[in-house]
């Protein structure tokens, strides 16, 4: 199942709305949030999410993008990978 998760990573200075426009877009995109873990550290938001495509009917590019675009509207930095792309970095 891994093949179709993807890992997305948000962060910047916090504001109202941050979580709201990427679950929107998510939601949009036809994306499942299976897992979110989010946190404030002294004025910085940081936001993980574990979603899973298999029921997009939209590509990992076009979601990729389409969030990428979205942090920069945010002024946010947000980073979109495969799950097993992610796994395989943190086990080296």
């Amino acid at each position: 199942m891994s093949e179709q998760q993807i890992i997305i990573t948000v962060s910047g200075v916090d504001k109202v709305g941050i979580v709201a426009s990427v679950a929107t877009l998510l939601a949009k995109y036809e994306v499942n949030i299976e897992d979110i873990k989010q946190t404030l550290m002294q004025g910085h938001f940081v936001m993980f999410m574990l979603c899973n495509i298999e029921k997009s009917s939209f590509s990992f590019k076009e979601i990729k993008e389409a969030l990428t675009k979205l942090g920069e509207e945010l002024k946010m930095e947000i980073w979109v990978q495969k799950r097993e792309i992610f796994d395989n970095m943190h086990n080296i």
